[in-house]
């Protein structure tokens, strides 16, 4: 996949996350007790290791991004929960030592290519988003595989930090929360913070938190899952939750060795209604 998994309408559907939402009463675990176990610690992990290739940056308004872009492949760049609208840069007039910028308009991603001629080991741009925030781009270029650059903004989910009121019931609000995590989408009333926990191993099935979203009374956390694993694997969303989780949604209830997906939890924060 790219880094984030995207997952369709239809999928979450499917999954029927609102019938997973926890009441006050459990069943006892079953099986997976000590994967929930590993997705308690991931929760509270603030250390990430950034993957190989994929950069993550959290930058205000104005602020200087440095960053690596592939040299002969493309690099993407991604805001989170926002858009690119332009990019400004100088032309040096020679195609075969000036790089190139592609807007793809459905996502407002940009992708940066560098040719093999380019003189430079550096670069820089302006780009312009759709929520108005101006970014500058002091770049490095190394032959490295073609990689992504993901960008997240505090400033789009400081609105508020409870649930707003146009969410009608916390029913709602734990759906509103699931679908943002799903499309990769700001929320307000939440702060994005983009990361690649570095994963826990429990028996076959690998766990990496990869982004959380935390509000005033609920954290949503969005984490994959790998069966590393020779066989096929069940995975039943109750068991997989801690005790604290209001709702949890699965891309796939099913994995084949080798395969993976990605899993939406939604959690009480300490000290909110429960």
């Amino acid at each position: 996949m790219t880094f984030l998994s995207s997952i369709t309408p239809a999928c979450l559907l499917g999954t029927g996350f609102a019938s997973l939402s926890l009441g006050v009463t459990r069943r006892p675990d079953t099986g997976f007790k000590a994967l929930g176990g590993a997705l308690i610690a991931l929760s509270f992990c603030l250390s990430a290791s950034p993957a190989h290739a994929d950069q993550f940056v959290e930058a205000a308004d104005g602020a200087r991004i440095d960053c690596k872009l592939s040299r002969d492949e493309l690099t993407r760049i991604s805001l989170i929960g926002d858009a690119f609208s332009s990019v400004s840069k100088i032309a040096t007039g020679y195609p075969y030592n000036d790089f190139g910028v592609t807007h793809e308009p459905l996502r407002g991603d940009i992708y940066i290519s560098v040719p093999p001629s380019f003189a430079a080991n550096s670069l820089s741009f302006f780009a312009t988003s759709k929520e108005g925030f101006v970014y500058k781009f002091a770049c490095q270029t190394e032959p490295v595989e073609a990689h992504q650059l993901f960008i997240t903004n505090p400033a789009l989910g400081s609105d508020s930090d409870e649930i707003t009121e146009g969410s009608p019931n916390r029913d709602e609000a734990i759906i509103d929360l699931i679908k943002a995590m799903a499309s990769d989408s700001a929320l307000p009333g939440y702060r994005i913070r983009q990361m690649m926990g570095r994963p826990a191993k429990v028996g076959d099935i690998e766990v990496q938190l990869i982004a959380e979203y935390r509000g005033g009374q609920f954290t949503g956390q969005q984490l994959t899952l790998r069966n590393r694993g020779k066989n096929a694997l069940q995975i039943d969303g109750l068991n997989l939750a801690p005790k604290s989780a209001r709702a949890v949604t699965l891309a796939a209830e099913s994995l084949a060795s080798g395969a993976i997906t990605t899993a939406f939890l939604v959690k009480s924060n300490r000290g909110a209604e429960q």
